[in-house]
């Protein structure tokens, strides 16, 4: 810890600290737009630049893009970590207007999530004054509607100081979020902000608009069936109703007014915002006619890439520790992350010419790492082994020998052992299996629980261990969870083999509608913080999310070193590799996803990849 702390130490002497000031008005700013619009758009014009490299003064430089290319031409991009607030805007920038491709690429906004989920607000301004670094300027409203040519040498020097300022506090921050991250952490980063501001994938705008026709002639039929339900959307338990109908469980949460718990059919409900992406197109129908929103998700999304299409390839936007637990999330309104799975889009996504795309993906990755975290060493053997696991649980239920196990059991068998390894109960677990098509009474669902956590006792234990893991966060008394060595339990949380926290602030107990004392913490929605109860099962699950989370950020490391990665989604990994090598590169992509990790020699990996021309094809 303590090298890797200096190691830290010494990269940020060995940084360019860099931030661009751009033109912008009421219409035309990153509010309005996404990212890759912005800068893409024929009124972008960048102001000015500054730049600090290493130790020497920030400079500022204002000119045209050909001078400003000329000043920027002059600093080592090479051989420096170069650094921005937010650089995903900067890099982008940097690369696609100045055709300028860092080595090396570091983000405090990245970093400071990591670090801090939501403990200390993402912005420069909010992180100064966390760190007591100085306070931000406000010139850049004074800039607002100004071309370069609109400023006068005054107000150009004052934004020339604003900058300046900018650039010092972003360089101070690193300086103290540095030692808190590792080397692979700072290298994910880097590998994140370059999907986006480096994008080799192309897109096929026949297919886009021929998916774009169909979504829309759906959309309409949808819409008319979805009218005649127009009273019933409006009302919370008849909408409710409409869900159910669907095999969807209406999104709940706590009232912050009342404390007490109720539906989550508001626009800034995410998990309610999240049923826009829904498999079911009638479900998308139906959460976009409540919200008021005359698009689907399907329609909004291809026309965006319609859009990207014609301006240039397509940048990956993902953002970089987006849940507490590690993992990535969409941005830029662009979420890869959730494109359905058999969705045409994917189809539209192509290697450019020359190359073909790997997808390769980490099989039952959270079961795996569920049992070898409990230690339950028989379903560990077994996924070491290669046996069928679902059969041998499906056995386990319906009393009979694997051998002799149907594939309508075998499917109730998965998703035991893919759904009940959190502490789900009997009526979640009896949605779970309708929303696939299989009908089974609660009674019998109560039956299957009891079977799966009395064939892997272990388990359970695991989930009453991480109830103590909460009360000791509290107490702030140290303890250990799981598998020994992997985790700790410490007053700011979870700490992982990373050495970054599953965090949970302000956790607390707190009395529900019912009288029943339970636990809760804060948890971010928009600009609200409201409170998430949280138990055993639920823990498991964000630390076993966390850890395969810290695998595959492993893997795809390895796997640059060798091959463009150009998307991680969830637990897969894609890459581009020339068309002469492709079977020698599917070897190594498996081989190298299936490399158990220093910290976790016993836990069993196994992944399966596909090749093709389109993303939709790797299958």
């Amino acid at each position: 810890m303590e090298q890797q702390v200096h190691a830290n130490m010494d990269r940020r002497m060995n940084t360019i600290i860099l931030d661009f000031e751009t033109y912008y008005n009421r219409d035309y700013s990153l509010s309005k737009l996404t990212t890759e619009e912005y800068i893409r758009h024929k009124n972008f014009e960048v102001i000015g630049v500054a730049v600090k490299q290493g130790d020497q003064p920030t400079e500022w430089f204002s000119g045209t893009r050909t001078q400003t290319k000329k000043f920027l031409d002059k600093f080592d991009w090479d051989d420096y970590l170069v650094v921005a607030h937010n650089a995903m805007f900067d890099m982008a920038i940097l690369s696609w207007i100045f055709d300028i491709k860092p080595k090396r690429i570091g983000d405090t906004l990245s970093m400071a999530r990591a670090i801090h989920s939501i403990e200390v607000g993402g912005s420069l301004k909010a992180l100064s004054e966390y760190y007591e670094l100085g306070a931000k300027g406000t010139e850049v409203i004074n800039a607002l509607a100004k071309r370069r040519i609109d400023f006068d040498d005054e107000s150009l020097a004052r934004y020339a100081e604003y900058c300046i300022q900018d650039v010092e506090l972003t360089a101070k921050l690193f300086q103290k979020l540095a030692p808190q991250l590792n080397v692979t952490e700072l290298k994910l980063i880097d590998a994140t902000i370059k999907m986006f501001s480096e994008p080799a994938l192309e897109l096929d705008l026949d297919v886009l608009g021929a998916h774009l026709e169909g979504v829309q002639k759906k959309k309409e039929i949808l819409m008319a069936k979805i009218e005649e339900d127009k009273k019933a959307i409006m009302s919370n338990p008849k909408f409710a109703e409409l869900l159910r109908k669907r095999g969807v469980v209406p999104p709940m949460k706590v009232s912050p007014t009342t404390g007490k718990e109720t539906y989550a059919f508001a626009k800034s409900d995410e998990e309610f915002r999240n049923l826009l992406e829904h498999e079911d197109e009638y479900v998308q129908a139906l959460v976009a006619a409540r919200l008021g929103v005359k698009s689907t998700i399907e329609e909004t999304r291809t026309a965006r890439l319609i859009n990207i299409a014609m301006r240039g390839k397509l940048p990956i936007p993902l953002r970089y520790y987006a849940a507490h637990t590690g993992r990535w999330g969409g941005d830029d309104k662009v979420n890869m992350q959730n494109l359905p799975r058999n969705s045409p889009l994917k189809d539209a996504i192509c290697a450019p010419e020359g190359y073909t795309m790997v997808d390769c993906d980490l099989s039952q990755i959270e079961a795996r790492t569920l049992a070898w975290l409990a230690e339950q060493n028989d379903l560990v053997e077994a996924f070491d082994r290669g046996d069928d696991v679902y059969k041998i649980m499906a056995s386990s239920i319906y009393g009979k020998s694997v051998e002799s196990i149907d594939k309508d059991e075998r499917f109730v068998g998965k998703t035991t052992i893919l759904g009940a390894g959190y502490g789900m109960g009997a009526l979640k677990f009896q949605t779970q299996l309708k929303n696939f098509g299989v009908e089974l009474d609660e009674d019998e669902c109560k039956r299957i629980i009891s079977v799966y956590r009395e064939t892997y006792p272990w388990i359970p234990m695991l989930w009453r261990s991480a109830n103590d893991a909460l009360e000791g966060i509290m107490d702030g008394a140290g303890a250990t969870l799981g598998k020994w060595g992997v985790l700790s339990v410490e007053a700011k949380g979870i700490r992982l083999p990373n050495n970054l926290f599953i965090q949970y602030p302000n956790l607390r107990r707190q009395e529900n509608e019912e009288g029943r004392t339970e636990l809760v913490y804060d948890t971010r929605r928009g600009k609200t913080l409201v409170p998430n109860r949280i138990y055993g099962g639920k823990v498991i699950e964000n630390v076993c999310q966390a850890l395969a989370r810290i695998v595959i950020g492993d893997q795809l490391l390895k796997l640059g070193r060798r091959y463009k990665v150009v998307m991680t989604v969830h637990d897969a990994i894609a890459c581009i590799v020339p068309n002469a090598e492709v079977e020698e590169a599917r070897k190594f992509v498996e081989a190298t996803m299936r490399e158990r990790p220093t910290w976790a020699q016993e836990l069993p990996l196994d992944c399966e990849s596909g090749v093709g021309k389109t993303y939709g094809s790797c299958k």
